[in-house]
């Protein structure tokens, strides 16, 4: 029976629509299949790993048929994350996606180097958003009011950890993510050196504002 689309908390057997998701929004907020030679590369360090180490912040929205069409997932401790991404994670996929060469030479190995530095997510400017977040949607599920509800949902569950903030790291490029961020209550954080990304941090406070 076909039911209205909701919000619901990740199960094992979306792990195959939370891959595709994360592939089709990975450049820029569109489909990184023609610039990557195996774009597998972005769920295994965007979005799988916090599948598997934080189950308990991993929600999608539901197409009302059983199909996750959008997803948030992260942390609420980035620092203890990063450690457990290294020891528990990184050895589950270091076989499929091998340490790259420094300087990297194509764009897969540009990931490839962030998979395999997960140190890069602890940063002394962001001691104080201790929490950090991904959130994708497929594009015909985009500007729906969705990616709200899963915003809400995911601050509300921080919030009932006494997590105090949160932050997120986005491609500079993807304006219409940050149009997003910035309705949803995000500012920009001062990070030395932030590269091609922009650093947004907001307070698990204030949801009813969303």
């Amino acid at each position: 029976m076909t039911t209205s689309p909701a919000i619901r908390p990740c199960r094992r057997e979306d792990r195959a629509a939370l891959d595709e998701i994360c592939v089709r929004t990975a450049h820029n907020g569109g489909d990184s299949r023609p610039h990557y030679t195996d774009p597998a590369i972005f769920p295994a360090t965007f979005a799988a790993p916090y599948v598997h180490l934080e189950p308990d912040l991993a929600f999608v929205l539901d197409d009302g048929r059983g199909e996750a069409v959008g997803y948030i997932v992260g942390t609420a401790d980035t620092p203890r994350f990063a450690q457990a991404f290294r020891t528990e994670w990184l050895p589950l996929v270091a076989g499929r996606h091998p340490e790259p060469p420094q300087p990297p030479r194509t764009a897969d190995e540009v990931v490839a180097g962030l998979l395999h530095h997960p140190e890069r997510m602890v940063l002394p400017e962001l001691a104080a958003y201790p929490a950090h977040l991904h959130i994708d949607l497929l594009p015909e599920w985009q500007g729906r009011g969705h990616g709200r509800r899963l915003m809400r949902t995911f601050l509300s569950a921080l919030a009932d950890r006494a997590v105090p903030a949160v932050h997120l790291a986005m491609a500079t490029a993807n304006v219409r993510a940050r149009a997003f961020y910035d309705r949803m209550g995000f500012h920009e954080l001062d990070v030395a050196d932030p590269g091609a990304a922009t650093f947004l941090g907001r307070s698990t406070g204030e949801l009813d504002r969303l």
